[in-house]
């Protein structure tokens, strides 16, 4: 019964997001815009999720944001494979090299973000369900089922995008 329950939940859930997904676009030149709809559509997805558990909405962070850019841009050039974003068995996640200087050029530094995790996620040309299924259907949905996570800042570039949960601690608020 648990099974079934949870199963129309989802198919409610990604079926909403499909929903918010069928957008008209205008020929703009600007391929940023498209960016900020898929961090935008995952990031209404992710919200919905929570509230599904009954659980409160993720805040944005823009801190948290300048670093999820900073790693999906570094990683833009890494293909997708089976063992990348989701997939990736713990621990194996792709390196994220300069570490310090990404926390300096968002302002951060390590003693604010120790309690925060990144989640990032390889899929082909950023399909919005394919996205969200992999937070939600994945190792991943561990974190976002987590009542400490309070914040979220979400960067994409090309196939990749990455998803930084922030708390409410001094620990993770990435001030």
């Amino acid at each position: 019964m648990a099974y079934v329950q949870k199963y129309v939940i989802l198919t409610l859930l990604l079926l909403s997001i499909f929903c918010i997904n069928q957008t008209v676009k205008c020929d703009d030149d600007n391929d940023d815009d498209d960016h900020l709809d898929e961090e935008d559509i995952l990031l209404a997805g992710i919200n919905s999720y929570r509230a599904t558990l009954n659980l409160t909405a993720l805040i944005e962070n823009e801190r948290a944001e300048c670093l999820a850019d900073e790693i999906a841009d570094q990683f833009k050039y890494q293909p997708c494979t089976n063992t990348t974003g989701s997939n990736t068995i713990p621990r194996t996640e792709p390196e994220i090299f300069n570490y310090p200087n990404l926390l300096h050029k968002c302002h951060l530094n390590v003693n604010t973000t120790r309690d925060g995790v990144i989640l990032p996620v390889c899929v082909p040309n950023l399909d919005s369900t394919l996205v969200l299924s992999n937070y939600t259907m994945s190792r991943y949905s561990n974190y976002l089922n987590d009542t400490k996570y309070t914040g979220v800042g979400i960067g994409s570039e090309d196939n990749w995008i990455v998803v930084v949960l922030t708390t409410n601690t001094p620990e993770g608020r990435f001030w």
